[in-house]
């Protein structure tokens, strides 16, 4: 395979994980709710799961596009759009910790056939942080198209 065809691959991957991440989000505001039931906690965790995979793949291949199959290294680490992006990134993946450790202490119960107690309370500061998280994800997108645009780009 050749170098552009592996920098289309890298590309198309970078782009269709991130959108998994997005909609894993969506889902996962859309199932949020007090005391749900078997179904509807497995599916959280399963889909919270997916998310965090997805994220890895979007970090992954966001650095492979850097390194070797981007514009260069400079074009990305001279452009000031990059950093906010990145700090953007980052910063929806840090939120995402707290919604991603209840969901695995709700893994407990659920392997013991009980199910997680999730209050009102739970539920508004979850859906919160998600909320947050799909606005910050739905910028990157902007960042991306300004920086592609090199808007921000200042060699040195």
């Amino acid at each position: 395979m050749g170098q552009i065809a592996t920098s289309a691959l890298v590309a198309y991957f970078h782009d269709l994980s991130f959108m998994v991440c997005f909609g894993s989000l969506v889902m996962e505001r859309q199932l949020i709710r007090p005391n749900p039931n078997r179904q509807q906690a497995t599916a959280m965790v399963i889909t919270d799961i997916v998310y965090g995979l997805a994220a890895l793949l979007v970090l992954g291949t966001g650095v492979l596009r850097v390194l070797y199959f981007g514009q260069g290294s400079s074009f990305y680490t001279h452009n000031p759009i990059f950093w906010l992006k990145v700090g953007l990134f980052l910063t929806v993946g840090a939120l995402s910790l707290y919604p991603t450790i209840t969901y695995i202490l709700w893994a407990i119960p659920l392997r013991k056939g009980e199910l997680p107690q999730v209050s009102e309370v739970l539920c508004q500061r979850l859906s919160w942080i998600l909320n947050v998280e799909l606005v910050g994800f739905a910028l990157i997108p902007l960042l991306a198209t300004l920086m592609a645009r090199g808007i921000g780009f200042s060699p040195t």
